[in-house]
């Protein structure tokens, strides 16, 4: 078990951390759900009930499909675009999808290169861009989640302040809809455009993040 917890630390922690928040924004969620509702004098709901709803769900599938938005973008964009300077960036003569040989795909494959890495065809040309497929997928689901969960929260504000509700089409051209989404896609982008821009310059020793900490500031596409 400690060798487990020591290999996967990384993926513990964060899932971990993960779950805490989760469960965090769930009861503060809850409390703040209740305020609201008594100051419109309404009853209060249950904790249940709050976690099950669409205002709950959409406040967490917003944030997931910006999250992932991220990295479908981060992970495709960062095949040709290039910063000087940034670990976050590849070498400057490695923009574009490199050799085989660099890849180490079909003949050029090791003997614990994954077995679709190996194959060619169909099977190596997903396996290539299997991490962002998927999380371009993810960010597609979560947004639609996102979508389902927004209209039906929004039809419910709608309802209380008797009026109209609206299809899931029209919500789409709704400035709450676009409001939700815009300003968590802004803070991811500005969190990115941060870290490529701030680790040319500065250093955190020891992290993979970041160069080290004698390299020098033009040095590309290093780790510590």
């Amino acid at each position: 078990m400690r060798k487990f917890l020591r290999d996967n630390s990384l993926g513990v922690v964060f899932g971990l951390m993960f779950l805490v928040t989760l469960v965090g924004q769930a009861f503060a969620g809850h409390a703040d759900f209740n305020q609201q509702q008594l100051s419109e004098g309404l009853q209060q709901v249950s904790f249940g009930r709050y976690v099950t709803s669409a205002s709950f769900a959409v406040d967490v599938t917003e944030n997931w499909q910006s999250e992932y938005l991220q990295f479908f973008l981060y992970i495709f964009l960062t095949v040709w675009l290039l910063q000087k300077g940034s670990p976050e960036s590849k070498e400057l003569d490695k923009a574009g999808r490199e050799s085989d040989e660099d890849q180490m795909v079909g003949p050029h494959a090791t003997g614990t290169s994954p077995a679709w890495a190996r194959a060619g065809g169909l099977r190596q040309a997903l396996f290539s861009h299997s991490l962002g497929l998927v999380m371009g997928a993810i960010f597609v689901l979560s947004w639609l989640a996102q979508s389902v969960s927004g209209v039906a929260a929004y039809n419910e504000e709608q309802l209380g302040n008797l009026q109209d509700p609206v299809s899931w089409g029209q919500y789409l051209l709704q400035p709450d809809f676009w409001n939700r989404t815009l300003q968590n896609w802004q803070s991811e982008l500005l969190a990115v455009t941060s870290m490529v821009v701030l680790s040319i310059y500065l250093r955190q020793r020891g992290s993979s993040q970041s160069k080290p900490v004698g390299a020098a500031h033009t040095a590309t596409g290093v780790e510590g």
